[in-house]
């Protein structure tokens, strides 16, 4: 947004307005004299007095929080959360919004993406129109699955553990995380403080016991002395970011799609316990490897789809993983090292596909990072005449860019499945099938 120093700052100015339709990014749309804001901690259809948190008179826009609500949603129910509200935790969008309510947002921020960056209608892009819960995050109005088993926690000045403010380096200390998973919750890292140090990260594996503490010291600190409520591993961040083991295992054990997998120290592995188990199922009904295919999984982390393909296509069939993380990179190694087929490249996707030689494949999954796959990269793969690609995204508007650049390269989605895997927040997860263009014309 632009911010000109020499426009008077209108932070702090409060406008009652007439709350519109959500948008991406956890805040609704109002207007007022011809401005638009973006209005957290607000439903649509509600009447709010929003106060302006960024923005001068010069910005085409304003972020603002609603801090008083005149005329209540139907759907608005008391923030479960004693740390959710303007100017408080930025961790969670929607703790002021029942659970189904929550999902039909998404649906409302889905539809509205799909439209007006991929031209696709609902229908068009092969989805039902609904968000899928994951199973057990079906919850009474007021209460909250608590999902989250790795929470980054950041520490004040005072050795606080807290979470950040929205669009702030501010820390909101806490004594519980709702969203926190129980193991997670166990470690009791809200508990004690953290003298000379900048955030602590907890990660409590959902397919073993393992639990892991990875803690970045302030800079110029020591590591604290660490004695927690539970056994874990630990971990330090050094000074140019690279994570070295203090003691215990330098990884924790995950379990999905019938196998274990290595998970080294602030490596990625899906946050919600049930997330890694329902893509792998939604990206296998999707593309339907047969014995003997060749496929390719792009961004594949520590091999997770790759793996669960590769026990797909059978011993004739061959799977390349591509992987940008160093670390990653040899989990995944480690992990499909039993399946000769299996063939893991360490680099980025755009540098090392081209180098691979490989101009055809039947199969193909991607997995992009936030900002999606790209146009080059999009019309790399197409070029390679899948039979099919499954598109995994954890960004409705990338994913619509995407799917915008397959178009243009001669693939049509024919299934998208949207699940709710962050509840709370404004972000989901999808899992987008094409199929080339020609087939079903």
């Amino acid at each position: 947004m632009k911010n000109d120093s020499t426009k008077a700052s209108l932070v702090g100015e409060r406008y009652e307005v007439e709350v519109g339709p959500v948008a991406h990014g956890g805040h609704c749309i109002a207007r007022h004299e011809g401005r638009v804001l973006f209005v957290r901690h607000t439903l649509p259809g509600e009447r709010v007095v929003a106060e302006v948190t960024e923005g001068d008179e010069g910005s085409r826009f304003l972020r603002a929080d609603a801090v008083e609500v005149l005329q209540a949603s139907p759907d608005r129910v008391p923030a479960p959360c004693p740390f959710s509200g303007p100017g408080r935790c930025g961790g969670c969008d929607w703790q002021h919004a029942a659970p189904g309510a929550q999902r039909r947002l998404k649906v409302e921020v889905l539809t509205e993406q799909l439209e007006r960056l991929a031209g696709l209608a609902p229908q068009e892009a092969g989805w039902d129109g609904t968000v899928e819960p994951a199973p057990g995050d079906k919850v009474p109005r007021g209460e909250v699955p608590a999902w989250r088993t790795r929470v980054q926690y950041a520490v004040d000045a005072q050795g606080r553990a807290g979470l950040r403010r929205h669009r702030s380096h501010d820390v909101e200390p806490v004594d519980h995380c709702l969203i926190a998973a129980p193991g997670v919750s166990e470690l009791g890292i809200e508990k004690r403080t953290w003298p000379q140090t900048a955030a602590v990260e907890a990660i409590a594996a959902s397919g073993s016991s393992d639990r892991q503490v990875i803690i970045t010291p302030a800079p110029g600190g020591r590591l604290p002395l660490v004695e927690l409520d539970r056994p874990v591993s630990l971990a330090r961040v050094d000074d140019n970011g690279g994570i070295h083991r203090v003691h215990g295992r330098g990884f924790v054990r995950e379990r999905a799609a019938g196998r274990t997998w290595r998970v080294g120290a602030g490596g990625f592995w899906q946050v919600h316990p049930k997330a890694a188990d329902l893509l792998v199922d939604a990206v296998l009904d999707g593309l339907d490897p047969r014995e003997g295919e060749t496929a390719l999984d792009l961004y594949c982390g520590v091999g997770l789809f790759a793996g669960a393909l590769a026990e797909r296509v059978g011993e004739r069939g061959a799977v390349l993983g591509i992987e940008s993380g160093k670390r990653a990179a040899e989990d995944a190694r480690h992990n499909l090292a039993d399946l000769e087929r299996v063939r893991i490249e360490h680099g980025k996707v755009e540098a090392v596909l081209p180098r691979t030689g490989i101009t055809e494949a039947d199969l193909v999954v991607l997995d992009p990072p936030r900002a999606g796959a790209g146009r080059q990269t999009v019309q790399r793969l197409a070029a390679l005449g899948a039979r099919r690609i499954a598109y995994v995204a954890c960004d409705p508007a990338a994913l619509a860019r995407d799917l915008k650049y397959f178009g243009e390269s001669g693939y049509r989605p024919v299934s998208l499945r949207a699940f709710d895997l962050f509840p709370m927040t404004h972000h989901m997860e999808c899992v987008a099938v094409l199929e080339p263009a020609a087939k079903g014309a």
